[in-house]
């Protein structure tokens, strides 16, 4: 045997029994606590059903899962702090669209890149939105706001959370499919938005519905649609807005589960395992309920990249109509 078929020889045992090593390692995780890094602060109603969902992923996998928050930067620094963990599924990001892709476009640099720094596990909520009118805007359905666009171009505000926020670009989508002369109004953040709206000082918006569920039963908003494809079980009265006349209209944003890449592909199954088993629970989607939120997860890990990958995309397509320039 010559010396250096004798060093490929040794190469591949040591490889092979690395290899082997891992395999087991992935096959008993987890073995210790895990911990969530959540990219948004404390006490959001996001936050509030992380926690609930992580209880139950703790009692099915058999070890605690330790919620870390990390807001800041919309979002940016906690997806940093994941992307730089150890790939040995013990730190898992909780990141969600706006942070992940929509700030891939608002931000000159990032120190992470989405697509190649994270390996995808599955969602954990759709964050549906609801296109709301103040209650003096004589509009009752979405085909009413869109005639009374089209009669008084440039005379109906459109609030938003702020240039770039998921409500602006679900605003800017309707309006590039309907064709209305509306005014962007944006305002710093989803609450000052709400209260414009009910004060008529914006007329209309398209925002998360966990923030306007409260206020449009309170008779201080009116809803006229979901944005999502589909209904929404919070709302289930409200047609898409697909269905209220906007034939192909589709916006809503999310949050999923991601861990960082080259985490072992048996990890990455075994988290997305018991991610689907939690969230049909009802005692869980009661609790989400509360917070004007649904449960989901992705058909798979692929399923879930795919739809980054579509989102980079669409998202891409808004921010270049609305002329939004990284800072």
């Amino acid at each position: 045997m010559t010396p250096q078929f004798k060093g490929l020889a040794v190469l591949a045992w040591a490889l092979a029994l690395a290899l082997t090593a891992f395999g087991t390692a992935a096959q008993q995780y987890p073995q210790r606590p895990i911990r969530m890094i959540a990219a948004q602060s404390p006490g959001s109603s996001l936050d509030t059903i992380l926690r609930i969902f992580a209880a139950k992923m703790s009692e099915l996998i058999g070890q605690p899962i330790v919620i870390d928050n990390r807001g800041g930067a919309g979002g940016t620094l906690g997806v940093e702090l994941a992307a730089r963990a150890p790939t040995d599924g013990y730190t898992l990001l909780i990141g969600a669209s706006s942070s992940m892709i929509v700030s891939s476009y608002t931000y000159k640099k990032l120190p992470f890149d989405t697509l190649k720094d994270f390996a995808p596990i599955s969602l954990f909520a759709n964050v549906e939105a609801v296109m709301v009118v103040n209650p003096t805007v004589p509009a009752k359905s979405v085909k009413d706001l869109i005639a009374l666009a089209k009669a008084q171009p440039g005379k109906f505000n459109m609030g938003s959370a702020g240039m770039g926020s998921s409500s602006h670009l679900a605003g800017l989508l309707f309006v590039s499919f309907t064709g209305i002369n509306t005014v962007h109004v944006p305002y710093k953040g989803g609450g000052p938005m709400a209260a414009a709206v009910i004060a008529n000082e914006a007329h209309w918006a398209i925002s998360p519905a966990a923030a306007l569920v409260s206020h449009i039963k309170a008779g201080r908003l009116r809803a006229l649609a979901i944005s999502s494809a589909q209904r929404s079980p919070i709302l289930p009265e409200l047609p898409t807005v697909a269905e209220a006349g906007v034939p192909g209209y589709d916006f809503g944003s999310w949050t999923g589960v991601l861990a960082p890449a080259g985490t072992p592909r048996a990890i990455i199954k075994h988290v997305h395992g018991v991610m689907v088993k939690v969230a049909p629970m009802q005692d869980v989607r009661d609790q989400f309920a509360a917070q004007g939120l649904a449960p989901t997860s992705s058909a798979s890990p692929e399923a879930f990249a795919k739809l980054i990958r579509d989102d980079f995309t669409s998202i891409g397509k808004l921010v270049k109509m609305a002329g939004i320039k990284p800072e």
